[in-house]
């Protein structure tokens, strides 16, 4: 992480007074104590107690403490509900944690235009429960989101189980209100899809907050379908699971939800919610149908001759919505079902090809072996997003660094087969020094390019994402040629 500025702290107590001059009452936190709880958001294997903690209550409160840190040279980490598991939220020594908890309010609700303007305090389930009464809910379903906020979807570009078919936040987001670290309010987007002009929405989402704090959100809201079921599909292996999703997606099906959980995960979540899964099958699939009932119907009859055709070894469809709901709630819990098997776990976010499924997971069971802890796979396996959970102890010298090591191959290994190193968590701190396996130099700095544009003083959540953070005046650097520059007809900035 970058090295504390000492100028900063030394003038702690002056940021202090200046914090609560913006943010009066209850909204500083700076004694050492009270910041313990902010120390680290859900990737707990780091810690760094913030400088001091702001909750503003307003936009304006919002823009006045980010332009006052701009014109002080302050930095500033953004930070939302703190369910991040790639560290993106980590406070900084020498930085005012910005908390955005008391962002909770549901603006509007638009069924005609079928949309929600919401804070982005707003918990992602709050958002589904707030319009499920006329039949409506909001695609994206993280595991976390009885808990994440609305605006970390937003940094991170969550997915969750209806992903697939629903798509990720970015799909299901049509505007936001920014503030930018100079403490400029700017819209982008619409209440209607594809907005005029550069599509800066579509940086901002998955931007993990580098590039301006986010205070309102635009997303879309759905109708119900008419009808959705479940089936359990049992496997002897996941090895011939993952060869099933491939097949099931080549046949033209789209799943609202497709997930998968190996032995391990499937004993811990049946042992934790007790919801019926098999026991006496290497891995288990969960598909989900939505839309009229013919459909459906259809669905699950081919779906199940395709897995028989796979080596399906039991099936189990949901017969009314409660079972359906059971079937889902030992998969959203299958994190702390884990929790129970292992001292510690350190839960892994890569994406692959759906057709090297099979191979990556065989792979995955070879390094299991090689750095000797267990893993316990649990993911979003239509659209190849793994989450697999490393079992480790903390408590045992060298068990976490292994974990990580460990896990740093499982991201390699997702590269190499044509991957990407991240499906929904995000990079922060947890992948930052892996970007070289999936960026060039250039790659990197232009994605650096980007982040100038909209912070040049680097003031925002800096030590994120980047390897090696450039000053931005070394990123414009141009080659002088006996006195002229290139393309001198274009103006400079």
């Amino acid at each position: 992480m970058p090295v504390p500025d000492q100028a900063t702290l030394a003038k702690r107590a002056r940021i202090v007074a200046a914090m609560r001059s913006i943010v009066p009452g209850e909204g500083v936190i700076d004694d050492p104590d009270a910041l313990r709880p902010w120390e680290s958001d859900g990737l707990t294997a780091y810690r760094q107690p913030p400088m001091l903690v702001v909750l503003p209550e307003t936009v304006e409160q919002v823009a006045a403490v980010l332009r006052w840190c701009h014109a002080e040279g302050v930095k500033v980490v953004p930070r939302g509900s703190g369910t991040s598991l790639s560290g993106g939220a980590l406070p900084l020594a020498d930085a005012v944690l910005l908390g955005m908890g008391k962002f909770k309010k549901i603006l509007r609700i638009d069924y005609e235009d079928r949309i929600a303007v919401v804070q982005p305090g707003v918990t992602n389930l709050a958002i589904t429960q707030a319009v499920e009464g006329r039949g409506f809910y909001y695609a994206p379903d993280p595991s976390s989101q009885i808990a994440c906020s609305i605006g970390g979807n937003v940094a991170e570009n969550s997915g969750g189980v209806h992903c697939l078919k629903y798509g990720l936040t970015t799909n299901n987001v049509l505007g936001v209100e920014l503030v930018t670290m100079d403490g400029e309010i700017v819209r982008l987007g619409a209440d209607y899809p594809d907005a005029g002009g550069l599509d800066l929405l579509g940086v901002i989402v998955g931007s993990e907050g580098l590039l301006g704090v986010v205070t309102e959100v635009t997303v879309r809201i759905l109708p119900k379908p008419q009808t959705a079921r479940a089936v359990l599909l049992g496997f002897p292996d996941a090895e011939s699971a993952g060869a099933c999703v491939a097949h099931v997606i080549a046949e033209g099906i789209i799943p609202a939800g497709m997930e998968m959980m190996d032995r391990p995960a499937i004993h811990a979540a049946e042992a934790f919610v007790k919801v019926g899964y098999p026991l006496d099958v290497g891995a288990l699939l969960i598909v989900e149908v939505d839309g009229p009932a013919a459909e459906c119907d259809h669905l699950i009859d081919e779906i199940a001759r395709i897995a028989d055709a796979n080596g399906a070894t039991s099936s189990l469809i949901s017969q009314d919505e409660a079972q359906r709901v059971a079937f889902w709630a030992g998969r959203k819990a299958a994190f702390p079902a884990v929790g129970r098997i292992s001292p510690d776990y350190y839960c892994m976010d890569g994406t692959i090809p759906r057709r090297r499924l099979p191979e990556v997971l065989r792979r995955m069971e070879a390094l299991s072996q090689k750095y000797g802890l267990g893993v316990a796979n649990v993911f979003h396996a239509g659209d190849g997003n793994l989450h697999p959970l490393i079992l480790y102890d903390a408590n045992i010298p060298g068990e976490l660094d292994r974990a990580e090591e460990f896990g740093n191959d499982i991201l390699r290994l997702c590269v190499e087969v044509g991957g990407v190193l991240t499906g929904e968590h995000g990079v922060g701190i947890e992948k930052r020094d892996l970007m070289p396996e999936m960026f060039a130099p250039d790659d990197l700095a232009q994605q650096q390019r980007v982040k100038c544009a909209f912070d040049p003083e680097l003031l925002l959540n800096p030590g994120k994402v980047f390897p090696t953070l450039h000053r931005c005046a070394e990123l414009g650097r141009m080659h002088v040629h006996h006195g002229q520059l290139p393309f001198a007809d274009l103006p400079r900035f």
